[in-house]
Parts: structure tokens; C-alpha cells; sequence
């Protein structure tokens, strides 16, 4: 026996010995080797591994080896040190003398039944000494002896062969086992001599298989039975073997092979039959006898799965029968590969093919794939813009994958086929206006023209995107703004709004006020737009006698691009104030106050006219029409004063004990909210008859000069208030004209009284009331438009009026 030893101790040392087995001996294979062994004494734990080999089945008592020799281990120490084989798999099999420290056979090992099918039988045990500790792997090799025959599974086999089998046919026979491994196991077969059979051999890496072959052709009637050993032989020297014997029984020849009705089948089966539905049914026929005309239907040996997972073949009848699903898209021709086999010995067989042609059937929908070119079509895209483009497909074939494509009505798109077949593009046929329609549902329908016919919808969805096509647009165009006077500075009067249908940046709106030549007659220098929220502030305040009426126009300009933008004009009505008091034209003295003289005679009657008080209020309106008042008087009984004309009329004759000097204060104010009032003072002197006429003489030259001056003053102030009042008329009908040409003006004639400079007409033209006012003429006089003129928007209280024409 040899052994090998590896010391592995924990400084790493490595030290080998070569032991020659009989003899023991050990060579020391260099010196610095043993210069290790003497420094692991000085160690606490030395790890250390030895390889025995030993063969199979010696018996027990049989050494393997020294092991405490081998590891340089004291054998005088090895009882005191606990020498020993810790226990583990198959540590039975050895002993340790502590006495030697030799490693002996425990028992007889058999090697096949300890390590069946392995090459490397290989027992690792572990041995422990103690003080200090040392524990040491020694491995032992069982090898392999020839203890074994080759052996067959069965002592006798038996074969069948037709008696015109032709030379070189193989028939597999048993092969032999042999437990051994290497070069003890089978090597080699050996037939007994005879012309009619050899023996061949075929390796694996297992084993070696035999086949018995056919030399000669062989003759059922010289020789019915032939008798042949077969013989293993083993590698083992010497080598050891075992035998088969063969009987060969040579069989009658079946010279009759079935034959099918038809060489090739050809049958149509519809798809998606049911399971069980009969495809055909085969014949075939044997003209031999007996068993050698019963015939077995089978597949053929190279038919495909899928032919055995979709049909099956009554082995007795030959029917053939659906077994799976019959799918017309997945196979459309079947073709089954048949034999008809008799039961002769040996067996004939006889060869047919079935075709089966799967009629496809109107199961299955249209499929549509949609392509997407973008899901964000601009408004402005051209007739004919492709959107996405459409794949159809049907797997039905011939009339039932013939598709036909519909798009949903009341969509400005349209589907356009394509060069390829059953491909289409989906187009704009239209304009688009987002502003009226955003997003587009398109439903895309496809049918297929089987029967019945198939369809499957697909949405499609389409967003519309915004380009800058809208322009700005104000709510009402044009805008009238009725201002009262003495606004506030910086203060807002008026928002002009646009809107515009775009989106975003298309829809973000500025605004800014057309300006004109920048002179002081330009109101738009006095105005003011926030650029954002059209809020339009006035700079300045306005005075109604100043200007009565001005437009200008604000701009509204979008940020797309590029920007588009729109005008509209404002009309500015300036409406009066009560901020002008009543002006005394009559009586006037020379220093400017308002204070005159009047003489009448004493013997005057009543009624009789003493002076008549003028006065003038730059105002229109209520808060231009002037009442009149005696605020003072010396002697209440003599005078009367007209609340309406300013007359002052006597209420009876003089007596003597009246006073010659009268003195009346009469106070002149307006009808404004906060009435303004202004006073005249007339002194009335009573003289003697003959007095009176040479003063009357001589006033009468002196009034004439004055009412002529005064004449002439309130010829041209009345033509500058009825040229201005006339211009503002013309202005407000033509404004009314435009806005709407489905109107009926009234005018409703305010009675006023005689003798105020003030007039007023009032008109209704849709749901609001105007009133125009002016100065008023005298009863009988012709209503001339004047000066002052504006328009005031009243609450309609009256449902009937009276056209007064100009």
C-alpha cells in the first residue's frame, strides 16, 4: 500500500514525505523540510493532512499505516495525549493503536457498496492529540480490485427475425454490468462462432452497448431456431467474464402489405369545429390472411405535435377526429402522415397522406393601430394636413379580411387610403377654429365584409392648438361716458374691456390711447389707460363750460405673433355742475354793482310794469332755470314781483302817505341741489306826473343806448349757444344712427315759464331718457338752438309724448 503525507502546519510550513508501502520507509525530500517539522513542536495547534491508499476487501486487522510516525508524533506520549480518531461517517471502518500509533483496517471494506459509481473512493478521518491540541486530516483511498464478473440482467434473451431481413440489420441486446471501475469494468463482447451473426459494440460514457448483426440472410426452412452465447469480458488480470445465451427465432415473411383506397386524401374541415367532429375516414386492405390482414392505423412516425395536439386516429377504424382547436390563423393545411400496418410478423405497413384544408370563418375583428404623428393640431393647419396615420388588419383571409374603414360624421377629418392596402391617413378636410371647437372624439370604425360582418371601434382623440387669429374685441363699441364736471384729478372714469377667444399669450390683451397732436385742445393729453385693465383715469378735472363733449380712441393689442389689435372710440359727455351763481344783467349801475333806479309817476295804476330784472346762469339745466324772489321791500302792499319773468309789477296806485323812495331787494337764485343765488337792488323813486315825463324823456334817450348795447350783447351770446346747442344735436343723432338704426325718437316739450334765459326739450330713443337743455326764448317766440347745450340721461317716466319738430 502507498501513502502520501501533507503536513499543513499554522506557520505555513509545508513539508511532503513519500512513503513506499511494504516497506515504510520514508525519504526526506530536502532539508528545509525537516527544519519545519522541528519548529511545529514549539507550536499549540499543528494542523496536518496524510493520504493513505489501501484496496478493497483486505481483511480486518490489516495495517494502513503509522500515522503518529508519519506525523512525527512521540509514541510514548500518544495514551497521555488522548490519540485518537474523532468519530464521523465510516469511522468504524479503521482503528488507532495508542501504542504504535498505527492506522489498521476495522473491518472488511467493500468498495462498490461504499462509494457505488464514484472513481474516487476517498474515507477522510479525522485524528486528534491533545496537550497541545493538534488535530490532523488523514485521508484513505479505497481502490478498486477485480472482485467482480460482468453479469446480465438476464440470463436469456430472445429475439424474432424475419427470415428475409436483409444483411447488416442491428438488433440492441442486453449489455452487462460490472461493479468495478476503470479498466475493471466490461471491456469486451464475444459471440460464439457462426456464419450468420457478429457482434458490434457501440460506446457511452457510461457503458458499452452490443449489437447483434445480421451476416447472412436467413432461412426459416433450413433453420428455424439458432442458438447463440454472448460473452463479457472484464479488464481485471486475471480477467473475469459472464454470458447471455441468445435464442434467434426466425419468422415467416408477411409478403403483403396494406394498401390505402388513395394515395393522397384531400379534405376541407372548417375552422373552429367542434372536438369529435369526423374529418375522414380511412380504408385500407390487406390481401394476405389470418393476422397478416388485420391492420392497425397509426401517425406516421415524423408527424409534427401539433398534428397529434389537433387530431386522433381510431387505430381500428381509421377514423380521424378533431381532437384540439382548428384555428384557421394559425394553420391553414394540415398534413397528416399515415400508416396501415398489418399484424404479420413481421408487420408490413402501408403509407398514405391526408390533406386538411382549414375554410377560415368570420371569427375575428378588425384590428386598428393608430399612429400618431402629434395630438396637437394647430387651428390654422391646411386642408389635407395628416394627423395620424391608421393600420387595419383582419386575420380572416379572402372576403372576411377585406376591410372597410369609416370615420365618425361632423369632424372636419377625413381618412385617405393609402398606396399599401388597409393603410389610411388621417387628414384635415376643413378649417379649424378652436375658438368654436377645442378637442375632436374621433371615432374610426372598421367592418369587415364577411357575414356576418365584424367591426371594431377606436377612439381617437385630437386636441386643437391656438394660434393668434382673434383679434381683440371690446365689450361694446363705441363706449359713451357721461362725466360730471369738477371730477377728481387721477381718479378713474371709465374701463374700457376687450376680450379676446384666444389662449395665453394670444389671449393676453394691452391697451393704450391713441394720441393726437399733443396741442392743449387735445383731452387725450389729459388721459391716462392702465395698460393691463383698461382703467381710464383723468388727469385733470373737466369744466362743462369749458367743453361739453370730446372722443378719443383706446387700442387693444394682443401678444401673440405676430400681435393683432382693435380700436375702439370713446365718446366723453360732460355733464353740468351747479357751480355757476346767477349773473345780474339788469340793473347794472355804472361801478358794476347790481343796483338801479327806477322813477314811475304817482299816479300810476296797478299792474303797472316798474322794471323787469335780468339775469343769466352759465349752467343749463335745473341748475340754470332761475327763480326770482323779493328778498327785501319797504312797503310789501305796493309791488309784486314775478317768480318766473323777474317783472315788477305795482299792486295798487300810490297814496299820499306812501313813501317817495321804495326800495326792493330781490334775491336771484337757481334750482341746483345747493341752490347759488345772487341779489339786485332797485330803488323806485315816485314822482309827480310832469317830473316823470321830462324824466322819462330823458331816461328813454339813456335806456335806448343801453337796451341797444345790451340788445346787441345778447344777439351774439345767444347765436354762440344755439350754434354750440345745434353741433351737439347733430352729434347725438348721428352717434344714436349708428348704434342703432331701429329706433323712433319723441321729443316731450317741458313746460316752462316766460322769462328765464333757459329752455329744455326732452326726447326718448330705446329705453333712455334725454333731455336737451338751453337757453329759453319768450312765450311766442320761434325755439332757436342755442348754446350750452348737453344731454342728460332721466329716468323714463312718461309712456306718451308730443313730437315737437325744429
Amino acid at each position: 500500500m502507498n501513502s502520501w503525507i501533507s503536513i499543513a502546519p499554522k506557520t505555513d510550513f509545508l513539508v511532503f514525505f513519500f512513503t513506499m508501502g511494504k516497506r515504510g520507509q520514508r525519504r526526506r525530500v530536502n532539508c528545509w523540510c525537516v527544519t519545519g517539522i522541528l519548529l511545529l513542536c514549539f507550536l499549540e495547534r499543528v494542523v496536518a493532512q496524510l493520504r493513505y491508499a489501501v484496496p478493497e476487501e483486505v481483511r480486518a486487522g490489516s495495517p494502513v499505516g503509522n500515522v503518529a510516525k508519519d506525523l512525527g508524533l512521540d509514541i510514548s506520549t500518544l495514551k497521555d495525549r488522548r490519540f485518537r480518531i474523532v468519530s464521523g461517517p465510516n469511522h468504524a471502518l479503521f482503528q488507532l493503536n495508542q501504542n504504535n500509533g498505527v492506522l489498521y483496517i476495522g473491518e472488511k471494506v467493500d468498495r462498490e457498496e461504499l462509494c457505488e459509481g464514484m472513481k474516487v473512493c476517498l474515507i477522510n478521518l479525522k485524528i486528534v492529540v491533545e496537550s497541545p491540541l493538534e488535530i490532523h486530516h488523514v485521508g484513505v483511498e479505497i481502490t478498486d480490485v477485480n472482485d467482480h464478473s460482468p453479469t446480465f440482467p438476464e440470463s436469456e434473451q430472445r429475439l424474432e427475425i424475419a427470415e428475409h431481413t436483409p444483411p447488416g440489420t442491428r438488433f440492441q441486446i442486453h449489455a452487462a454490468r460490472d461493479p468495478d471501475v476503470g479498466t475493471q469494468s466490461v471491456r469486451l463482447y464475444k459471440l460464439n462462432q457462426n456464419e450468420f451473426f457478429d457482434i458490434e459494440t457501440r460506446d457511452t460514457e457510461d457503458d458499452t452497448i452490443p449489437f447483434l448483426v445480421l451476416k447472412k440472410t436467413l432461412d426459416r426452412e433450413q433453420k428455424a431456431e439458432h442458438c447463440l452465447v454472448l460473452t463479457a469480458l472484464d479488464g481485471g488480470n486475471p480477467s473475469k467474464s459472464g454470458g447471455l445465451n441468445l435464442t434467434i427465432t426466425v419468422l415467416d415473411t408477411n409478403d403483403n402489405r396494406p394498401v390505402f383506397s388513395k394515395d393522397i386524401y384531400t379534405v376541407s374541415l372548417n375552422e373552429n369545429a367542434p372536438i369529435g367532429t369526423l374529418v375522414i375516414k380511412l380504408n385500407a386492405t390487406d390481401l394476405d390472411e389470418g393476422s397478416n390482414s388485420e391492420i392497425e392505423y397509426s401517425f406516421g412516425k415524423t408527424q409534427k405535435k401539433k398534428v397529434h395536439d389537433t387530431f386522433e386516429l381510431d387505430s381500428v377504424n381509421g377514423e380521424i377526429r378533431v381532437k384540439g382547436k382548428v384555428d384557421f390563423e394559425d394553420t391553414e393545411i394540415y398534413r397528416l402522415e399515415l400508416q396501415a400496418s398489418d399484424k404479420g410478423q413481421p408487420p408490413l405497413t402501408g403509407g398514405s397522406r391526408v390533406v386538411v384544408k382549414i375554410m377560415d370563418l368570420n371569427d375575428n375583428k378588425p384590428e386598428i393601430e393608430v399612429t400618431s404623428l402629434s395630438n396637437l393640431v394647430p387651428e390654422d393647419s391646411k386642408p389635407g394636413t395628416v394627423i395620424s396615420l391608421i393600420s387595419v388588419t383582419d386575420k380572416d383571409s379572402g372576403i372576411n379580411g377585406k376591410v372597410i374603414c369609416a370615420i365618425s360624421k361632423n369632424v372636419p377629418f377625413d381618412l385617405t387610403p393609402s398606396i399599401e392596402e388597409n393603410m389610411y391617413s388621417l387628414v384635415t378636410k376643413g378649417r379649424l377654429d378652436r375658438e368654436m371647437v377645442s378637442h375632436y372624439d374621433i371615432t374610426i370604425t372598421a367592418t369587415d365584409c364577411g357575414e356576418p360582418p365584424l367591426s371594431t371601434v377606436k377612439s381617437l382623440s385630437v386636441q386643437v392648438s391656438d394660434v393668434n387669429d382673434n383679434r381683440p374685441v371690446f365689450t361694446q363699441n363705441p363706449f359713451e361716458l357721461y362725466l360730471v364736471e369738477n371730477n377728481a384729478p387721477g381718479a378713474s372714469i371709465l374701463s374700457v374691456i376687450a376680450v379676446d377667444n384666444d389662449l395665453d399669450e394670444n389671449a393676453a390683451i394691452t391697451y393704450r390711447i391713441v394720441r393726437g397732436d399733443g396741442l392743449q385742445s387735445d383731452a387725450t393729453t389729459f388721459l391716462n389707460v392702465n395698460p393691463e385693465n383698461g382703467q381710464i383715469s383723468a388727469l385733470k378735472s373737466f369744466d362743462f363750460e369749458t367743453v361739453k363733449t370730446f372722443q378719443f380712441q383706446v387700442v387693444a393689442t394682443d401678444s401673440g405673433t405676430p400681435s393683432l389689435s382693435s380700436n375702439v372710440t370713446v365718446n366723453v359727455f360732460i355733464l353740468d355742475q351747479n357751480d355757476n351763481a346767477p349773473v345780474i344783467l339788469y340793473p347794472v349801475s355804472s361801478n358794476g354793482s347790481a343796483e338801479g333806479v327806477e322813477e314811475i309817476p304817482r299816479n300810476v295804476n296797478a299792474a303797472h310794469l316798474v322794471t323787469k330784472v335780468r339775469a343769466y346762469d352759465a349752467d343749463i339745466g335745473y341748475n340754470g332755470w332761475l327763480l326770482f324772489s323779493l328778498q327785501e321791500v319797504t312797503e310789501h302792499s305796493l309791488f309784486a314781483l314775478d317768480r318766473y319773468t323777474g317783472q315788477i309789477r305795482t299792486l295798487r296806485s300810490f297814496t299820499e302817505t306812501d313813501e317817495a323812495e321804495q326800495k326792493l331787494v330781490i334775491l336771484v337764485k337757481d334750482n341746483g341741489n345747493v341752490s347759488l343765488s345772487a341779489t339786485a337792488t332797485v330803488i323806485v323813486k315816485v314822482v309827480e306826473p310832469k317830473e316823470a315825463f321830462a324824466a322819462s324823456d330823458v331816461k328813454s334817450a339813456t335806456n335806448d343806448d343801453e337796451e341797444s348795447n345790451v340788445t346787441f350783447y345778447l344777439m351774439i351770446t345767444l347765436a354762440s349757444v344755439s350754434a354750440l346747442f345745434l353741433i351737439s344735436i347733430i352729434v347725438l343723432i348721428a352717434m344714436q344712427c349708428s348704434k342703432s338704426t331701429d329706433y323712433t325718437s319723441k321729443y316731450l316739450q317741458e313746460t316752462n315759464y316766460d322769462g328765464t334765459l333757459c329752455h329744455s326739450i326732452q326726447y326718448r330713443s330705446g329705453e333712455k331718457r334725454y333731455m336737451l337743455v338751453g337757453p329759453r326764448m319768450s312765450i311766442g317766440s320761434t325755439i332757436v338752438p342755442g348754446s350750452h347745450a348737453n344731454t342728460l340721461v332721466l329716468p323714463d317716466r312718461r309712456r306718451t309724448s308730443t313730437e315737437v319738430r325744429f
